[in-house]
Parts: structure tokens; sequence; C-alpha cells
């Protein structure tokens, strides 16, 4: 008697399903697998990004180290110029293009008279009164106002313009800071900032100023009939503060910009100091308070 022919289909049918259930699981496992591995691949590229920006970052730090030991080199001849034109570098297998940029190209609202600041605003599209009342709320602002008003009258100025403070009375820390005096607009922000810094002495130089910087020093040196000329307290002469602009290309597309504000003077110790350092050519870099300032 033939048994197999007895075996009821129900248990066919059972191994088919569970045929079934093992294929969709290996599919399922699979899956899983090659997520996984997807992901660990993801993630060795994000860390070999991320070295390789580490590199590329250590190089230009490097390259911005090199340039002031350069510009302490007692030939000057030897001395990279100070134009902003690139210095090219090799450090590593990194590629580093060097900008040195005078700091005194600038205006520093900071230490500034208030008869220049007011020529910047003249000379960036303001009348003369706006001008004028707006470079008065400047150094009240930092503190180099000629006449200073009563504290409490220009605290109730503030406040009649529905803001809940008032000047500090001391010098920027940011320049974005300069949108919190009172009169200040965006537009007449925006266009002043370009021509703006927080490190430069009290007057720019001449000599490499842009033109609209130089067209505010003109003015500001031909006062109106019976206003004062303001002489403004400059560095020594062996004294320079330099920005100094480091952009680093690296294996596997790393790109990093950093950017340094060092003083350079024999009197200084170790005959520099950094005053910023930064990431970004427009980062707007905070002063260091333990850095030295220019005497007003």
């Amino acid at each position: 008697m033939d048994t197999r022919s007895l075996a009821p289909p129900i248990c066919r049918r059972d191994r088919g399903f569970a045929l079934i259930v093992v294929l969709w699981t290996l599919v399922l496992i699979g899956f899983v697998v090659a997520h996984l591995t997807a992901n660990g691949r993801t993630e060795i590229q994000i860390a070999f990004n991320l070295v390789a920006n580490s590199k590329a970052q250590a190089a230009a730090d490097g390259a911005i180290y090199e340039a002031i030991f350069n510009q302490l080199d007692p030939k000057p001849e030897q001395r990279w110029p100070v134009d902003g034109s690139a210095h090219p570098l090799e450090i590593g297998n990194t590629r580093v293009a060097i900008k040195l940029e005078d700091e005194a190209s600038w205006i520093n609202p900071s230490v500034a008279s208030p008869p220049l600041v007011e020529a910047l605003l003249r000379v960036t599209g303001n009348d003369a009164e706006t001008a004028r009342i707006l470079a008065n709320a400047i150094s009240e602002w930092v503190g180099t106002a000629t006449s200073p008003r009563p504290q409490e009258t220009v605290a109730a100025e503030y406040r009649a313009a529905g803001l809940d403070y008032g000047p500090p009375g001391a010098p920027l820390e940011t320049l974005g800071e300069l949108s919190r005096v009172n009169g200040m607009t965006p537009a007449i922000f925006v266009a002043i900032r370009p021509h703006l810094t927080l490190f430069g002495p009290p007057n720019p130089n001449p000599t490499t100023t842009d033109p609209v910087v130089a067209a505010a020093l003109t003015l500001s040196l031909s006062p109106a009939p019976g206003q004062p000329v303001v002489a403004a307290t400059q560095p020594p002469a062996d004294v320079l503060s330099l920005r100094i602009t480091a952009l680093a290309s690296g294996p596997a597309n790393a790109r990093v910009v950093r950017t340094a504000v060092v003083r350079i003077g024999s009197a200084l110790p170790q005959g520099y100091t950094i005053l910023a350092w930064g990431s970004g050519l427009e980062s707007d870099l905070a002063v260091d308070p333990r850095a030295p300032s220019f005497s007003r």
C-alpha cells in the first residue's frame, strides 16, 4: 500500500507557505544589509570630509602664522606686499592663497573723529543734517562725543524712539552693534558697512583706502567755515594692523577660509598681537577684549 497517497494536501500547502516566508525574510534581510552598508559608506564619507576640512583649516591657520612671521622679517624687501594681492603657498598637499590688507584702509568708528564719521555718511548718500545727527549718535554710542550730553537726556531720546536701551559709551565689540544706534536704518548701515573696521587707527591711510573712504577723509579735512579740524591720535609709525586672509584648498574638495587681524610692531610682545581670528572673508570679527586698542 502506497502511504504517500494518504498524506493530507494541507501539508504540502504549509511547506509552500513556509518557503514564501523564508524568501521574504531573506529579501528583508537583504534590504537591511543594503541600508546599513549605505549608511556606513555615508558616515565614512562624512568622516573623510571632516578630516579633509580639518587638514585644510590647519593649513590655513599655519599660513596665517607664516604671513605674520614674514612681516616680522627685519629686511623689508623680503616681506610680502600689503596690497590685497594673493600670495600662493603649498602646505602639505593643500594649496593656500594668502592676502594681506592694511586695516587702516577703512574707518574705525570706535576711535574715528565725529567729523570723519559724518563725512562717510555724507559720501554714502545722506544729507548734511541726517549725517550730522547720526554721526553725533554714533559718537555718543562709542564714547567719542566732543561735548557729551547728560546720560538722562540721551536715554530719554532712545525711549522716545521706542528703544529699551541706551548708548553704552564704549568701543564697539562688533560692527553689527551700529545697527542699534538711534537713527541708524538698515539702508544706511548696508551702505557704510563695507568701509568700516573694528581694528584700524583713528585716521585711515590715504594711500590704501577705497574711493569712498578717500572721499570721506578729504571731506573731513575740509570742514565748513567755523568748524575746527579734529586731530586724532595716530599709532606709532612702526605699528601696523593687518587683516590676513587665508583661502585653503585641499583634497576631497576641501575649502576653508580663515581670517585674522594682527597688530605688528617692535614694541609689542613677540613683535605682534592677535586681535581677532575667525572663519569667513565677510565674517563680522569681534574684538578680543584682551587685545590692546589705539588710544584716542
